[in-house]
């Protein structure tokens, strides 16, 4: 279900404290997304800005989201939270309001020891609906290790994992210890989509793909039907935009790329701020090779 290129959809707000949900241009943007063929939708992942919305913000975003999509494609919650109650919470709701998949950030702070990890995420794959498991040590400070996922796929309620290690010999390794299993590996980063690919993954949550969604598409639809040299001349084509969305902390320069593109953006909330005038003319300048 959960393959292919899954943008990571940046939360549109209306007004210049970032205060009010932006829902007519969350659903356009979303409306944009599907007309370039993408495979997936994210909603309130990191791209989201998940952390400081509120939980009634939360559930409005995941609602709008499966209500635009309609079926079309799977939409794929984040509902991760360091409090396992919350997450709980905010699960159910996803499943409530019609996700087919709930992305599940690994408990960031807390550092939770190998056995609360386990108890953390099966609590969540009890709710019986899809668990994509999210790694990204940069942010959470904590490495899910190969031996824990492969642990976890065990379970059948946990479909997969969004891999944002930036180590490809560990990408492997856990794609190695679950090919026994209906387990799928995605791509935390743009950047590592064709490597994974290449080792057997499934595609990639992708930060990109909101300002480039049809050229991300066309990155993996041309691996997939073996054209190895398409896909990566598209590759080396997006690699500038690729690096561009990580000048500023994510979600910075997507929102600001959005914006600048003309669709639905809005400020970011504090205490991330606005990506300053020299980066912005970066921005600018990566954009343009995309006119």
């Amino acid at each position: 279900m959960f393959e292919g290129v899954l943008p990571a959809i940046i939360t549109p707000f209306t007004r210049s404290d970032a205060l009010d949900l932006d829902i007519e241009g969350l659903r356009s943007n979303i409306t944009f997304l599907l007309q370039n063929g993408i495979h997936g939708i994210v909603p309130c992942g990191s791209t989201g800005e998940s952390a400081t919305l509120s939980f009634e913000e939360h559930e409005r975003v995941i609602s709008e989201t499966v209500d635009v999509v309609n079926g079309k494609v799977p939409v794929l919650a984040g509902t991760g939270s360091n409090n396992t109650e919350e997450a709980f919470r905010l699960t159910r709701s996803a499943k409530d309001a019609g996700a087919d998949g709930v992305l599940v950030i690994s408990p960031y702070y807390n550092k939770p020891n190998h056995s609360g990890l386990i108890k953390h995420f099966t609590r969540l794959a009890d709710l019986d609906i899809p668990v994509i498991l999210y790694n990204v040590p940069g942010r959470t400070g904590q490495n899910l290790q190969p031996d824990l996922v492969a642990e976890l796929a065990e379970h059948p309620g946990i479909a997969g994992i969004k891999e944002a290690s930036g180590d490809i010999v560990q990408v492997s390794q856990i794609i190695e210890e679950t090919r026994d299993e209906e387990f799928v590996v995605l791509s935390g980063d743009d950047a590592m989509t064709l490597p994974i690919l290449a080792l057997g993954g499934d595609g990639v949550i992708s930060v990109a793909a909101n300002v480039e969604p049809q050229r991300m598409v066309h990155l993996h639809e041309f691996f997939m039907a073996g054209d190895l040299e398409r896909s990566q001349e598209v590759h080396y084509e997006l690699s500038p935009l690729f690096r561009a969305m990580f000048i500023d902390t994510n979600p910075i320069p997507v929102k600001k790329a959005v914006g600048l593109r003309g669709m639905a953006a809005g400020p970011v909330r504090l205490p991330l701020d606005d990506l300053d005038a020299a980066k912005t003319q970066q921005l600018r300048e990566v954009l343009g090779q995309y006119d």
